[in-house]
């Protein structure tokens, strides 16, 4: 291996742990944080999730500006501060006692979460050459993945003791990781930052319309994110014979599954051809993982349980196919000197997904019941096969150019 080799690789390590460190501390946080929300803070479960949904709504707000902030200070510098600004919201979380200021904590953990996010992206980008990023992100998402399933575990504990020092715990080892994380980020080179901004630089990348175009279509294929937290869960117990438990087999399927397979799926996905050709591939296996899960509806108990297994593998080869053409398309696309801004319209996706996700999968899919699955099935399509044509045109526009630095 070469020094040059090396070094990319000891980047690249250090960029895995900072991703396992925030995310044990997020399983645990995600396990744990509804429950505490209710129990110990006093919120009322409605007040709960509108506190949540506002959060998300404005740290979708904040993901550009920020990612901006990155590329014009410097990646690394902002990821620490944002890494620091996440962990600090969390200990925050332990302290208040209202609405108001859990949805101003929220807000802050949401935007610094959406900023962070765009800094880590516009960072690897800096420091990885483009041949070798969508890799590296799969072997993240991988690491994520492995990283949720430890926190969950830990955040099973908490629950099962379920006092209020157990509770506070999780959110204190999820403050410190983020701190982990902050100080692992720290340890990597400066990225360069653009010294001079042409004037065409300077507008927002929501001008960008054609970029803004494939964000919007990838936000469609990310609705699929509320799946198995909240959709499936409630459709197993409300629409099938299938035992309750399954829930969190069919979790620890999906986590298994991506931790061991999303690298060797990404390995396929090199320049913008092959990542279309795996979100359309991916489209329809969504589809055929929906039409699966339809076929669940009133089925006995292990016949449901069956199928709905077979779903769920569906389902995650459809994740892991999406998550690595999706990577490829939102690097590729955006200016070299414009990453951070750019991660952030596409990472905003994310957010809107998961704050507009469980309102319509659950009307469409619990409610709507089989033809809800079906119409899931055929937008999925639908989008994904749409990338192509907005893709190429994206690939087209002047702004894609990089700007001096």
């Amino acid at each position: 291996m070469t020094i040059a080799g090396a070094t990319r690789t000891a980047r690249g390590r250090l960029l895995v742990l900072a991703q396992l460190s925030n995310s044990v501390g997020d399983g645990a946080y995600y396990t744990t944080s509804a429950l505490y929300f209710t129990q110990v803070v006093g919120l009322a479960p409605a007040r709960v999730g509108l506190g949540l949904t506002l959060g998300w709504a404005f740290g979708s707000l904040a993901g550009v500006p920020l990612g901006r902030l990155a590329d014009r200070r410097g990646a690394r510098g902002t990821a620490v501060l944002l890494a620091l600004a996440t962990g600090l919201a969390v200990a925050a979380f332990t302290v208040v006692r209202g609405f108001v200021p859990f949805v101003l904590v929220a807000c802050g953990y949401a935007a610094a979460q959406s900023g962070l996010a765009a800094a880590r992206q516009a960072l690897l980008a800096g420091l990885v050459p483009a041949g070798e990023r969508t890799g590296l992100l799969a072997r993240l998402q991988s690491t994520l993945n492995a990283g949720l399933a430890v926190g969950a575990g830990l955040g099973g504990l908490a629950l099962h003791a379920g006092t209020r020092e157990a509770y506070t715990g999780v959110f204190v080892v999820d403050a410190v990781s983020f701190l982990v994380c902050a100080l692992l980020l720290a340890g990597l080179p400066r990225v360069a930052r653009a010294v001079r901004v042409p004037a065409r630089a300077r507008a927002s990348v929501l001008r960008d319309r054609p970029y803004t175009v494939v964000a919007l279509l990838n936000t469609v294929l990310l609705l699929r994110l509320p799946l198995l937290s909240l959709v499936l869960p409630l459709w197993i117990v409300e629409r099938t014979g299938a035992p309750a438990w399954l829930v969190s087999a069919l979790f620890v399927l999906n986590t298994a599954v991506v931790t061991v397979f999303q690298v060797r799926t990404a390995r396929g996905v090199t320049g913008l051809d092959s990542a279309l050709r795996a979100v359309r591939r991916a489209g329809w296996v969504m589809c055929a993982a929906c039409v699966v899960f339809a076929l669940s509806a009133g089925a006995s108990a292990w016949v449901a349980a069956g199928v709905l297994v077979a779903g769920a593998v569906l389902q995650v080869v459809a994740e892991m196919g999406q998550s690595a053409g999706a990577w490829q398309l939102s690097f590729d696309l955006a200016p070299a000197d414009r990453v951070g801004e750019y991660q952030g319209l596409f990472g905003t996706g994310v957010t809107l997904a998961r704050t507009l996700g469980p309102l319509v999968l659950t009307w469409l899919l619990v409610e709507g019941g089989p033809p809800g699955w079906l119409l899931l099935g055929a937008v999925t399509v639908t989008a994904s096969h749409a990338l192509s044509p907005a893709t190429r045109r994206a690939a087209t526009t002047p702004q894609q150019q990089p700007a001096t630095p």
